[in-house]
């Protein structure tokens, strides 16, 4: 597997958490800020998240499954 392609595939992955966090975030009705505050990290966190630039550690994975109501697999799908 060459890197390019790997490195593609894990960008791939980060834009898909962060849509599906994106989602449950609005299904939940909470504004990136209100999510912010609830996971105690900055906004901009939430929104690198949620481009794609950024991944969760996996306490913090953690923290918005309980917070956001979902199953974490469906964070890892």
């Amino acid at each position: 597997m060459s890197t390019n392609y790997y490195i593609s595939m894990v960008e791939d992955e980060l834009k898909r958490l962060g849509k599906t966090i994106k989602i449950e975030r609005i299904r939940n009705d909470y504004s990136q800020e209100q999510l912010a505050d609830l996971l105690g990290v900055s906004t901009r966190t939430i929104s690198l998240i949620e481009n794609g630039l950024q991944h969760p550690k996996f306490f913090l994975a953690v923290k918005l499954a309980k917070v956001l109501n979902i199953d974490i697999n469906i964070l890892a799908q």
